[in-house]
Formats: structure tokens, C-alpha cells, sequence
């Protein structure tokens, strides 16, 4: 079952005056977890003045362990909380998996604009030269059958291999915890992506917002160099085309991450959302 709605810690019940929301947008980034901040980080860069306010669902991470009757109701409930209470100007679902699956139902229920996160499929397919192309995502993206249109509508005569990871993202959110994974780990999780032969895969996407957060070790452990495909950058430039371009260098407010688990955190986590920018 998914667990029940708690009070957000760090919620605030002020409202923006409209004249605030016009001058610096206020961005409502929302993710079940930690993967989302490689959104943030891209569309932070690109509209530097806006207020930021990021929402982790670490009640209920991972989503891809509940049910899709389930998730739809869990995130339309949050996001009916989330809008009355900060009344973002647009909100930002950095998470595959809630974006093949919910987004539809909160463009249709909410004035609010939505931008999605959905695998870069036709920007990897077009731009791979040995044409054989990885998606790499939890085992909920690469089965979902919008993931399977993308393919079939954008694969430009590429080969694509689906891999879904059980644990790469619970790695990433481990790592900014403090606990490092070990190599071997990682390493059985990408494996899948390479396929060798007379052609080499040459391109994977990264189909999860939390494996961003890994591309160092992506890279490092990577049997031969590929290109990781981030949609963080599109997404951003997407909130450009909704919101406009900045108009300032400095920030409305400084950013503030809320999390529905209400836990605590830890200190290693505190000091990651320090290095983005982030307060809790």
C-alpha cells in the first residue's frame, strides 16, 4: 500500500503576491526521490531568478513498488496540496516514471503548466552512429508501453535494447546519503546496455533522473565510452520556452527541498542539497 499523506515537512502555508509570481516565476520541482535535483541543477542554471521549491516523495520511493492505480491517485492528491499551498507557475515532474503515468491526468485536472520527464529516445536514436542504443531506466519505465512508442516512433533505424535496473537508482540516493556502492554493483546493472559485436552500442539514455547523479561512475565503469543521453538540459530549456527568460542573475528566494517522509536528514544529505543549492 502506499503510505498515507503526512504533513510536508518544511511546508508553508504563505502565499506568493501576484506581482512576485510575475517578476520571478516560482518553479515546483517534484520527484519520488533524490533524481530529480539533476533537473533542478539544469533549470536553476537556466533561470537563475526563479524561486525553487523541490518536492522528494521519499514516503513512497521507490514508485516503481506500487501499483499504478496507486501512484496516480498518490501524486494528483500531493500535487492538489502542493499547488494550493505555493502556487508554483510551473511545476516540473523530474520523474520518468510519474510522467509515463500521471502526467496526462494532472494536465487535465490542474490550470498549472506540467513539464514532463520522458526518455530521450529520439534525440539519442538520431544522433547514435553505430545505430544500436541503450535505454537504461527502472524496470517500471522500459516495461511501460509509452516508453515502447517512443521506439517504435523515433528509433530512425536504431537498434534499441531496454534495461531495466531493479537498484540503480537506490544506489544514487545510498551515494548522496553517504554510502557509497561499491564498483561491482554498479557494474552488473549497466552491463546490460553494451552489446558488442560489428556494431557497439554507442549511446545510452538515461531513462531515471537519479542516474545522472551517478555519470561519473557511469563513465568510469563503462566497458568502452558511450554517450549518456541526460534530458535535464531539454527540460530546461523547455521551462525557458514556458517562462521566459531570466531576468536576473540573483535568486527571488533561496531554494527549500520539502519531503513527505518527514524523516530527518542526515547530514551527508544536507551537505548534497547544500552543494545544489538547496536548503531543507
Amino acid at each position: 500500500m502506499v503510505p498515507p499523506r503526512p504533513r510536508l515537512r518544511g511546508e508553508r502555508t504563505s502565499r506568493n503576491h501576484r506581482g512576485d509570481v510575475e517578476s520571478a516565476p516560482t518553479i515546483l520541482v517534484f520527484d519520488s526521490g533524490l533524481g530529480g535535483l539533476t533537473v533542478y541543477r539544469e533549470i536553476a542554471k537556466a533561470r537563475p531568478d526563479a524561486r525553487y521549491i523541490y518536492v522528494a516523495d521519499d514516503a513512497c520511493f521507490p514508485y516503481g513498488r506500487h501499483g499504478e492505480a496507486e501512484l496516480v491517485e498518490r501524486v494528483c492528491a500531493l500535487m492538489a496540496e502542493l499547488i494550493t499551498t505555493h502556487r508554483p507557475t510551473i511545476v516540473v515532474i523530474a520523474c520518468n516514471t510519474a510522467s509515463t503515468l500521471v502526467l496526462a491526468q494532472l494536465r487535465g485536472r490542474f490550470p498549472v503548466p506540467f513539464v514532463g520527464t520522458v526518455p530521450a529516445i529520439k534525440p539519442a536514436c538520431a544522433s547514435s552512429r553505430s545505430k544500436r542504443v541503450s535505454v537504461l531506466g527502472t524496470q517500471a519505465t522500459v516495461n511501460r508501453e509509452y516508453t515502447r512508442a517512443l521506439i517504435r516512433d523515433f528509433a530512425n533505424g536504431s537498434e534499441v535494447t531496454l534495461v531495466g535496473s531493479a537498484d540503480l537508482a537506490q544506489f544514487a540516493e545510498a551515494e548522496l546519503n553517504g554510502s557509497p556502492v561499491a564498483d561491482d554493483l554498479i557494474r552488473d546493472e549497466i552491463a546490460p546496455c553494451f552489446r558488442d559485436g560489428e556494431r557497439r552500442t554507442d549511446t545510452v539514455v538515461l531513462a531515471c533522473t537519479h542516474y545522472p547523479l551517478l555519470l561519473a561512475r557511469l563513465e568510469q565503469l563503462a566497458p568502452w565510452p558511450v554517450a549518456f543521453v541526460d534530458p535535464a538540459p531539454a527540460i530546461a530549456r523547455r521551462v525557458v520556452d514556458l517562462s521566459g527568460a531570466p531576468t536576473s542573475e540573483k535568486p527571488a528566494a533561496p531554494a527549500r527541498a520539502i519531503f513527505t517522509s518527514g524523516r530527518p536528514l542526515s547530514r551527508p544529505l544536507a551537505a548534497a542539497l547544500a552543494r545544489f543549492g538547496i536548503g531543507s
